[in-house]
C-alpha cells in the first residue's frame, strides 16, 4: 500500500507524503548512544517501558483518494513523544500512529512510524487496553525512521474508540523488549468525525515544522554552551 503519513514529525523520513507533501529531517541516534527507548542509566539488555505523551493537541483525520485503488480513504493520526524533563517542556517526538479506514472494507490498517535502531525481524505487537496483542511487521526503513503496519478487523478499531491506551511492543538493538503506551483519549471522536480542512492542516504542519526548527536551534546553542558537538538543525 502506497499511503504514508502526511504529518511531519521529528522522526519522519524526508519524502513525498500523501495529500500534504511536508518533509522533515531528524537526527539518527549517535554512535554509542543508548538503545532506542532506554532511559539514561538503564541497565543494558533489560526490558524498558515508557508512557508517551501526545505531541499535538488532538487527533487529526485526513481524507482523500488512495492513489493505488482510486477509492476514498481516510486516516486518523497523532504523533507521540517522550515527556520533557520539566512539566512545561514539550514532548520530544518519537512515534506516529495512524489508523486507515478504507471505505467499505472490514479490514483496517494500523500504521506506525518508528525511530531507527530497532530489530526488524521480530516485528512489533499492538494491543488495545488488555485485549490480546496482534502481530505486525516492518514495511520499509529509511535512515531516520521505519514504517510498520498490521491489518486488523473493524472490531479492533471499534475497541480503540472506547479504550484508554494502545500498547506497542518492539525490540531494540540490544534485544531488549521495549513497550510503549499511547493514550487513546478522543480517538473515537476524531475517527468518526469530519476530516480536517486542508488549509488548517497545512497551517498546523507549518507550525510544527517551525517548532521543530526552534527546538533544534535551542539544543544546538545549549550544546555549544557546554562545549559539545551540536547536531544539525532539523530541516537543513
Amino acid at each position: 500500500m502506497s499511503i504514508h503519513f502526511s504529518r511531519s514529525v521529528a522522526i519522519a523520513v524526508a519524502g513525498a507524503f500523501l495529500f500534504a507533501g511536508v518533509t522533515a529531517q531528524a537526527q539518527a541516534p549517535a554512535p554509542g548512544a543508548p538503545p532506542v527507548g532506554a532511559p539514561q542509566g538503564a541497565a543494558p539488555g533489560g526490558p524498558v517501558a515508557a508512557t508517551l505523551a501526545p505531541v499535538q493537541p488532538d487527533w487529526t483525520k485526513i481524507c482523500g483518494s488512495d492513489p493505488a485503488t482510486k477509492k476514498e480513504l481516510c486516516y486518523t493520526t497523532r504523533d507521540f513523544g517522550v515527556p520533557g524533563a520539566k512539566p512545561e517542556d514539550p514532548p520530544q517526538p518519537l512515534m506516529a500512529l495512524a489508523v486507515y479506514d478504507p471505505k467499505g472494507d472490514d479490514n483496517k490498517i494500523i500504521r506506525l512510524l518508528l525511530p531507527p535502531g530497532l530489530m526488524l525481524r521480530p516485528g512489533f505487537r499492538f494491543a488495545v487496553d488488555k485485549n490480546p496483542a496482534e502481530s505486525g511487521a516492518f514495511e520499509i526503513c529509511f535512515p531516520n525512521g521505519c514504517f510498520a503496519q498490521v491489518i486488523v478487523k473493524k472490531a479492533t478499531v471499534d475497541s480503540m474508540k472506547k479504550a484508554e491506551k494502545a500498547t506497542v511492543v518492539v525490540k531494540n538493538q540490544g534485544n531488549a523488549e521495549v513497550t510503549f503506551y499511547l493514550p487513546l483519549n478522543n480517538f473515537g471522536k476524531a475517527f468518526d468525525g469530519p476530516p480536517i480542512d486542508p488549509k488548517v492542516l497545512e497551517e498546523q504542519q507549518k507550525k510544527l515544522a517551525a517548532d521543530l526548527q526552534k527546538r533544534a536551534e535551542e539544543e544546538r546553542k545549549r550544546l555549544e554552551g557546554k562545549g559539545g558537538a551540536a547536531p544539525a538543525a532539523a530541516g537543513k
